[in-house]
């Protein structure tokens, strides 16, 4: 610095930056405070004021510094300009400049810098609040001590309807009630005293004589020194807010469920009408008690209900996946007097003024409970009659069933006998009348055997016989049978794909199953209609409705039998392949079809679907696997003639005296040699003293069952060949119903040449 003594140590103190340069613009004298606001810690002095001047107001700077010089330069007064500090911040300066011509000629310019930044922001503050105030919806007010306006802004003329003009310079209680005036009074003296009072209720008076509701908060007015001059208050209307508010309140009272807000310091602050009457106490008695007095199980806390976002929440964080309303969970309730009463709840959250608030619903579930403990009871008791009348009805079935075995063992014996005898006067008088008498005596024998078959039928002691078939033949051959029994008002169509794969099935069950399906579709069918049988290959993969059923994927033959009936309801379909359902009046149906169709598919390793619509009608989708094996058809029955023993010896074991000696002279008629036993016991003792080729034994006989003989003679004599006989098979069935590989059995009552060809393929048959 070029100043020195005195007047330096007095510029160096300035609060103002003092620099003074010549007409170059070279310093020769820089203050203190010039090195300060500008951030040079090294001398100014000799360095240029351009460097002083922001990069993009340089170039120009000698310019109008020249300018200046050139004139009258006469002094100027606090310009705004920006400097440039050393570390490269651009900031506001005002400045005055004043130009002195030095006797050496030189003119030396003083510049006198203000930091202009502290008042720019002050008055931006200024003009921002001043903004605030004027565009607020809030009607803002200030006032002086004695109450008198000081301002009023454009939310206070929306609000009170009076303009500023009116109410400047003259009382705050003009729009404020009389008989409120005393409690203003009161939070003024307040305020004056420094105190704030927080948002409060209160009313208003506007320009039209109406009194409003309010929300107002009051704080001292300060001046520059802190001193309180007055107060400013912040005004709302809240009329609509309490006429909602009320209307809430309406909507809460009319619930018919009760309503607790409980604060998040467990106090109810919140209840309707209905809470009243549950709990037992006044709303005002409610009211900031404890929410553990009346719900002693508590509730969650606000934050972990509002984590929900805000939906109905249970209680419990877990609930069962059978619950059939995830929304509410049981808890108690004390109502007034201690008496605790069951209840549903369901909690939700929301933010207030005042914090969180949980809202719970209550809902008294006495009676409801009451009523789900009476219908458990009746449907307890319900399922309980039901179970004991369909184990009533199976233990009817399976005695029938037994009745059905014993009437048909027996049964089928004096057929065979009657049969064949009446075959051997057909086959020795042929031509002659006691021959065409002996042949309506063995039809009536036939069709004694269809009903003993029908018998066994229905009490599922029929003999199983899967092999290779096909479908497209058993439709046809069932569709010749339908024509004929359907009737003229039902319209039969069957389509049918060429090239199907075989199917694993017994032939005689697939027929039942069409025909049972044929008749429930012309019953639904009483003034006619159309029924439809088609086939078709299916390829069931991971998508199809029947994979995800459960029936594994690969390649199946499609059955479907279409009505135009009556059609099901949902709740029938349902039931529809359960034992002993059915639809149709007592005595016309003994709900056994359907179960048996369900039954034979599933044993045959499909699976079946019903489709159904009320007043159009009822698709079955049966699907069979497909087996690689070829059907082939059945054999024409040779004759007698044809299939000769040539001296095979047959050990016969019958302990029917007619029957075995019937079968004898069949055999040998038929070229056999024959040996016969009325038991088991003499049956192995002729087998240890002949060779027996084929042992023919009965499957039910006293003392010794046919599978016991036939056991005991296969452990001794390997070679020997067996085949059962009977008109009642059960015994040698497997747990499923069906005959195992290795067992041959003929039904009776056979004909001499069912007899025949059994022993002519037994024989033939590999070991």
């Amino acid at each position: 610095m070029e100043s020195t003594g005195i007047p330096g140590l007095l510029l160096d103190a300035a609060p103002d930056a003092i620099i003074v340069s010549r007409s170059d613009g070279t310093i020769t004298m820089a203050n203190r405070r010039a090195h300060d606001m500008f951030g040079w810690t090294d001398d100014l002095v000799g360095r240029s004021v351009d460097e002083l001047v922001p990069e993009d107001d340089r170039e120009r700077h000698p310019q109008h510094r020249a300018a200046y010089l050139s004139g009258a330069h006469q002094p100027l007064r606090r310009m705004p300009l920006r400097g440039l500090r050393r570390d490269g911040t651009v900031f506001p300066v005002e400045i005055s400049l004043a130009a002195v011509a030095a006797p050496d000629g030189e003119t030396y310019v003083t510049a006198v810098l203000r930091d202009d930044t502290v008042q720019r922001e002050a008055a931006r503050t200024r003009s921002l609040l001043a903004s605030i105030v004027q565009s607020s919806h809030d009607a803002i007010v200030t006032t002086d001590l004695d109450g008198r306006v000081l301002s009023w802004n454009p939310g206070a003329e929306a609000l009170y309807g009076h303009p500023a003009s009116d109410m400047i310079g003259r009382s705050i209680d003009g729009i404020i009630p009389e008989d409120r005036r005393s409690d203003e009074e009161q939070v003024r003296l307040m305020v004056r005293l420094g105190g704030r009072v927080d948002r409060y209720r209160s009313v208003r008076r506007t320009a039209k004589d109406e009194d409003i509701a309010v929300s107002t908060l009051v704080s001292p007015l300060v001046d520059e020194h802190g001193s309180i001059v007055g107060t400013t208050s912040i005004t709302r209307d809240i009329s609509d807010r309490e006429r909602a508010e009320a209307r809430v309140q309406a909507i809460l009272d009319a619930a018919p469920d009760a309503v607790l807000g409980v604060a998040e310091s467990g106090e109810v602050v919140l209840v309707n009408a209905e809470a009243e009457r549950l709990f037992g106490h006044p709303r005002y008695d409610l009211l900031h008690m404890p929410v553990a007095l009346l719900l002693p199980d508590g509730l969650p806390a606000a934050s972990a209900v509002l984590r929900t976002g805000g939906d109905s929440t249970p209680l419990d964080s877990e609930r069962s996946a059978e619950e059939p309303d995830q929304r509410w969970a049981t808890r108690r309730a004390a109502r007034r007097g201690g008496v605790e009463i069951p209840v549903d709840i369901a909690c939700s959250a929301l933010h207030t003024d005042s914090g969180a608030v949980t809202v719970a619903v209550v809902r008294d579930v006495s009676d409801r409970l009451a009523a789900e403990e009476e219908r458990r009871r009746l449907r307890e008791e319900t399922d309980r009659q039901r179970l004991e009348a369909r184990m009533q009805q199976a233990q009817r079935l399976e005695s029938l069933g037994q009745l059905a075995g014993g009437i048909a063992h027996d049964f089928n014996n004096l057929l065979a006998v009657i049969l064949n005898y009446a075959s051997f006067i057909v086959e020795d008088h042929a031509g002659t009348p006691p021959a065409v008498d002996a042949e309506q005596i063995a039809r009536a024998a036939r069709r004694g055997s269809d009903l003993t078959h029908q018998l066994l039928a229905f009490a599922r002691r029929e003999v199983i016989r899967p092999r290779p078939l096909n479908l497209n033949t058993v439709v046809t051959e069932v569709h010749q049978m339908l024509k004929r029994s359907l009737g003229e008002h039902i319209a039969l169509t069957v389509r049918t794909t060429a090239g199907l794969p075989s199917v694993m099935a017994d032939p005689g069950q697939l027929e039942q199953v069409l025909v049972n399906l044929a008749v429930n579709a012309r019953d639904a069918m009483p003034t006619g209609g159309r029924l439809t049988i088609d086939t078709a290959l299916v390829d069931v993969d991971f998508e199809h409705a029947a994979a995800r059923a459960g029936l594994p994927t690969g390649r199946y033959v499609r059955v479907r039998v279409s009505d135009t009936g009556t059609g099901m309801p949902k709740e029938v379909i349902d039931k529809a392949f359960e034992p002993f359902f059915t639809t149709k009046p007592s005595g016309q149906g003994t709900g056994l079809g359907l179960a048996t169709v369900y039954g034979i598919v599933a044993q045959a390793g499909g699976t079946v679907q019903i489709y159904s619509e009320p007043g159009i009608g009822t698709t079955f989708t049966i699907l069979l696997p497909a087996t690689d094996a070829e059907a082939h058809q059945e054999a024409a029955e040779d004759s007698v003639a044809g299939l000769a023993g040539h001296g095979a010896t047959v050990l016969v074991v019958e302990d029917e005296s007619a029957l075995r000696e019937v079968t004898c002279r069949i055999l040998r008629r038929g070229g056999y040699t024959v040996l016969a036993a009325d038991g088991g016991e003499e049956a192995l003792r002729l087998a240890a003293t002949h060779s027996v080729d084929v042992l023919l034994t009965d499957v039910i006989m006293p003392n010794m069952l046919g599978r016991d003989l036939a056991d005991a003679v296969r452990s001794r004599w390997p070679e020997t060949r067996v085949l059962f006989m009977s008109g009642y098979a059960q015994p040698v069935l497997t747990t499923h119903g069906t005959l195992s590989a290795d067992v041959h059995l003929l039904e009776k009552p056979f004909t001499s040449a069912e007899l025949m060809r059994a022993l002519h393929d037994e024989l033939r048959a590999r070991p």
